[in-house]
């Protein structure tokens, strides 16, 4: 795969490349992690709201709509790439797609319908991953039953996230440690 190109490894746009933005400290979640991570949401995909928090290089919301996702909403804080997503999208045809430019946790203020799936792979220097779960938690944009992917360079334990998440999956693939995370609605106390 030449370099600045992206591969869809599933679902309707198995194989197409997409390019992605010339954006130092960019990191693509590897072909290895998507496809974990895809098999482990296969039977929670299909007709999902998704949000592609740190989206980056677009792998994961572009992989979910690829997949059967009801609408994936993409933010990024550079102009740079949202410019790069936006022209992947219109390059796939790619409907039912949002894409901002916003800085997680505090600028992102869209929600036509609560979140089922997440996905979360922050900068790893920029210390945004457990404040952008609580984040969501507080600002009731998850769906009752929601799944969380969270990518981070250690291992994250249940009670370091927000009340009621429960890590289900988790793997390491060379530095990096990767979980799924299932959110259940708890009643006010």
């Amino acid at each position: 795969m030449p370099r600045g190109y992206l591969r869809i490894i599933g679902g309707e746009w198995r194989g197409r490349r997409i390019k992605i933005a010339d954006e130092k400290d960019l990191r693509p979640t590897p072909d290895r992690v998507r496809e974990t991570l895809f098999n482990w949401l296969m039977d929670k995909i299909q007709g999902a709201h998704c949000l592609d928090a740190f989206a980056g290089t677009g792998a994961l919301g572009f992989e979910a709509l690829s997949r059967g996702a009801a609408q994936v909403v993409m933010l990024d804080q550079s102009m740079t790439v949202v410019r790069a997503l936006q022209q992947a999208a219109e390059i796939l045809g790619a409907e039912n797609i949002v894409i901002a430019r916003a800085r997680m946790p505090h600028q992102f203020d869209f929600l036509a319908h609560p979140f089922d799936i997440v996905f979360l792979d922050p900068p790893y220097q920029s210390d945004l991953l457990l404040p952008s779960c609580f984040w969501l938690e507080e600002q009731n944009y998850l769906a009752d039953r929601a799944y969380i992917y969270l990518e981070a360079q250690r291992q994250i334990q249940d009670n370091e996230l927000p009340s009621g998440w429960h890590i289900f999956k988790s793997q390491r693939a060379g530095q990096v440690y990767y979980h799924l995370a299932e959110r259940k609605h708890h009643e006010a106390k």
